[in-house]
């Protein structure tokens, strides 16, 4: 289905790093509770999405589904949050990434192989992304 026909607007920012935390967590072919929980939570609680309308959600997770299930639909995915994402935000969205990412406390081959996908797509810097990675293992540790 077009882009225009599933959303009456373009994508926003903020569509697109919700589509590379939907695309980590789905990575897996596995969505958790915990996953989804730390969505919910770093929708509603981080600045970037302030004054996001959050019913986009379900809008934006069915498209990332559907391309996920074709043929060259990841780099069609890609494409859209390359569009719709600012140079200044990628990083964000990495790390957003990360954060679902642990969020299971469980880095699955097929979550580090999407990460390392998202960090190439992006362009992001591989020292960056050492320390995004590394700030998100931090968080996570368990006593």
């Amino acid at each position: 289905m077009p882009q225009s026909e599933q959303f009456p607007h373009p994508l926003s920012p903020q569509d697109a790093l919700v589509m590379v935390m939907l695309a980590v967590s789905a990575s897996d072919s596995r969505i958790s509770t915990p996953e989804l929980v730390a969505i919910d939570d770093l929708v509603d609680h981080l600045p970037v999405f302030g004054g996001y309308d959050a019913d986009r959600i379900r809008r934006v997770s069915q498209t990332v589904f559907d391309l996920l299930e074709e043929e060259d639909g990841l780099d069609a995915l890609f494409g859209l949050i390359r569009e719709a994402l600012p140079e200044r935000l990628r990083e964000t969205a990495y790390a957003l990434a990360c954060e679902v990412a642990a969020a299971d406390s469980r880095l699955r081959e097929m979550e580090l192989a999407m990460l390392a996908e998202i960090r190439e797509q992006l362009g992001i810097d591989r020292l960056h992304a050492a320390a995004i990675e590394w700030g998100t293992r931090v968080r996570y540790m368990r006593p």
